[in-house]
């Protein structure tokens, strides 16, 4: 079991910048392959990124590649997003998610993560 906690969303222009953060407790953080997902008002949860155990690997929805970088530090047990250029479009609740399943690529869709966040409210202003 894995607790995940986000943080560090909030109002911003369109062009600043956010970085959030996901605080794991619980079990081993390196155990897990971890991912972030959003969803906006009246839309399904989407992929945004997502990093493998060691953190060598990753991957970026198309819509986000170039703007955002995940990364992780296992010795804080924590997860980021740091979101630059940011757009409109980009407001959604974010939420942190993580799956302890032994998968050879990062996952990008949300069935196969069983650990979730509360999610954190990013509103990017025009």
């Amino acid at each position: 079991q894995v607790q995940l906690v986000e943080s560090g969303g909030g109002l911003v222009q369109a062009g600043g910048s956010l970085r959030l953060s996901c605080a794991a407790s619980g079990r081993t953080f390196t155990s897990y392959i971890m991912g972030w997902f959003r969803q906006a008002p009246g839309k399904e949860r989407e992929f945004v990124s997502a990093i493998s155990r060691s953190g060598g690997s990753t991957s970026y929805a198309d819509s986000v590649k170039g703007r955002f970088t995940i990364s992780k530090d296992n010795a804080k047990n924590t997860l980021y997003l740091q979101m630059n250029s940011l757009k409109p479009e980009d407001t959604a609740v974010y939420y942190c998610a993580a799956t302890g399943a032994p998968y050879s690529r990062v996952p990008i869709t949300t069935t196969f993560y069983n650990f979730w966040g509360q999610g954190t409210q990013v509103t990017v202003s025009s």
